[in-house]
C-alpha cells in the first residue's frame, strides 16, 4: 500500500446515490454499504472522507455536501426524463463542481449506477479532477442468456467509453467475470459488500420457522420457498416489499381491489399469483411486512434458516450476510455470488435444483450458528471491506499517475 507524500491523509470524495440520506432509516441497499464504508474509513488513521449524498440527514462527524434536502426515493421509478435523470445529473454536477474547487481530493469513489461510469469516464480526463473508482453494485452485466430472455444489453455503454482515469471494481467475482473485455484493463479486483457486525445480534438458539428476506419478484424466487413450506408443512415467514408496498394492511386492500393500479406491476402480480394463494391456504405461511430495526433483527436472528431460492445471477446478496451474521444458516440456489458467500455444508447449502433445495432446507440443523457468524467476521465485516477499498484507492491513484 502506498504512503501519501509527507504522511498527508488520503482524502476521499465519497459520492453516494442521491435518493436516500445517510444514516439510513429503514430500507437501504447501496446506501447501507456506503454508510458502513464511510464510518470505517473515517475511523482509520490517515484517512479523510467527505460525503456527497442526500442532505435530509447527516452522519455524525462526517462532512456532507448535498444539493437535495429531501429524500427522493419515490421518484426513482418516474420516467427517466422527468426526475431520475435530472436528479442524478444535478447531484453529480454539484459534487464535481465542489471537488474541482476544493482541489485537494486524492480520489473520488462513486456509487451511482448507470450514469456514474459514463459521467466519470469523461470527468476524470480533466487534469484538475482526481482519479475515480466506481463500484458496480448492479445489475449484473448482460449475458447471452439475459438477452435471450428479452432484456436490453447493458454492455455497449461500457464498451464504448473512453476510460480516462476511471477505474472500476465489482462486488463479487461472479459479477466481474461477466464484465465486457473492453473495460477489463481498468477493472480492479472485486470488493465484497459488508455490514457493521455490531448491528446484528448473534443468536445460537433458533425458533422453528424459516424466513425469506427480499423484495418480492420472480428473480428472488419466493415461490420456491412457499412450495417447500407447503410441501413439508413448515412455518415460513416472509419479509420485504411488494411493488413498494411494505404494510400488510395496504397489501390486503390492494389485493382485494380488482381495479387496483398495482395490478399493472409485475412484482405485485408475482405476489398475487404465486404467494398470496398459499398464505390463504396454509396458516403457517405468512407475510411479515417490510421490517427494519429491532423487529428485523429479531426476525432474522431467531429464524431456523434464510431461504434464498434466487432465479437470477445475484451479484451479491446483503440479506445473506445479514442472516449469517446473526448465526442463521442460508439455503440458496447455486447462482451468482452465492458460492463466494456460503460455505456449502458449513454456513448453509448451495442447491442446483429445486429437489436439492428442498433436501438441504430440511438439513439446516446440521449447520453450526457460530460458524455462520465467524464467516462474516472474517470476510464480510465493514472493517475488512474498508481495508480492501483503501488498497483499491492506492492502486487507482498509482495507475493514474
Amino acid at each position: 500500500m502506498n504512503i501519501q507524500p509527507n504522511n498527508k491523509p488520503l482524502k476521499i470524495a465519497m459520492i453516494a446515490p442521491p435518493w436516500l440520506a445517510l444514516p439510513i432509516k429503514g430500507y437501504g441497499g447501496i446506501e447501507l454499504v456506503v454508510q458502513s464504508l464511510v464510518k470505517e474509513l473515517q475511523a482509520t488513521d490517515n484517512i479523510q472522507v467527505e460525503l456527497f449524498a442526500n442532505g435530509a440527514r447527516r452522519m455524525r462527524g462526517i462532512t456532507t455536501h448535498a444539493v437535495y434536502r429531501e429524500e427522493l426515493f419515490d421518484t426513482i421509478d418516474f420516467p427517466y426524463y422527468d426526475a431520475p435523470l435530472q436528479v442524478m445529473q444535478t447531484h453529480l454536477n454539484f459534487a464535481l463542481k465542489h471537488i474541482e474547487a476544493a482541489g485537494d481530493f486524492d480520489i473520488i469513489h462513486d456509487h451511482n449506477p448507470y450514469i456514474g461510469p459514463t459521467y466519470f469516464s469523461l470527468a476524470s480526463r480533466i487534469p484538475s479532477i482526481p482519479p475515480v473508482l466506481h463500484t458496480f453494485h448492479g445489475p449484473p452485466f448482460s449475458s447471452p442468456e439475459t438477452i435471450a430472455e428479452g432484456q436490453m444489453d447493458n454492455r455497449p455503454q461500457l464498451k464504448h467509453m473512453n476510460l480516462g482515469r476511471l477505474y472500476m471494481t465489482c462486488i463479487s467475482q461472479a459479477m466481474a467475470k461477466q464484465a465486457p473485455r473492453e473495460i477489463r484493463p481498468h477493472l480492479l479486483a472485486p470488493v465484497h459488500n459488508a455490514i457493521e457486525l455490531s448491528q446484528f445480534p448473534f443468536e445460537s438458539h433458533k425458533q422453528n420457522y424459516y424466513i425469506t428476506l427480499a423484495r418480492f419478484t420472480k428473480d428472488k424466487g419466493q415461490a420456491t420457498a412457499v412450495k417447500f413450506a407447503a410441501t413439508y408443512r413448515k412455518r415460513l415467514r416472509m419479509a420485504g416489499t411488494i411493488a413498494g408496498i411494505g404494510s400488510s394492511r395496504k397489501l390486503l386492500l390492494e389485493l382485494a381491489n380488482p381495479l387496483s393500479s398495482y395490478r399493472k406491476n409485475e412484482e405485485f402480480r408475482y405476489y398475487s399469483d404465486y404467494i398470496w394463494p398459499a398464505t390463504i391456504k396454509y396458516r403457517r405461511i405468512t407475510y411479515a411486512g417490510n421490517l427494519s430495526g429491532k423487529r428485523k433483527m429479531q426476525f432474522v436472528s431467531h429464524a431456523k434458516a434464510l431461504l434464498f431460492p434466487i432465479e437470477w445471477e445475484e451479484p451479491f446478496g446483503m440479506a445473506v450476510i445479514e442472516a449469517l451474521a446473526c448465526g442463521t444458516p442460508v439455503v440458496a440456489m447455486n447462482r451468482g455470488a452465492m458460492p463466494e458467500i456460503i460455505d456449502h455444508g458449513v454456513t448453509g447449502f448451495l442447491a442446483n435444483s429445486e429437489a436439492e433445495f428442498f433436501e438441504y432446507a430440511n438439513r439446516v440443523d446440521e449447520i453450526d450458528p457460530a460458524a455462520c457468524r465467524a464467516s462474516v467476521e472474517a470476510r464480510f465485516s465493514a472493517q475488512f471491506m474498508a481495508k480492501q477499498y483503501i488498497a483499491r484507492y492506492h492502486e487507482a491513484i498509482q495507475a493514474a499517475a
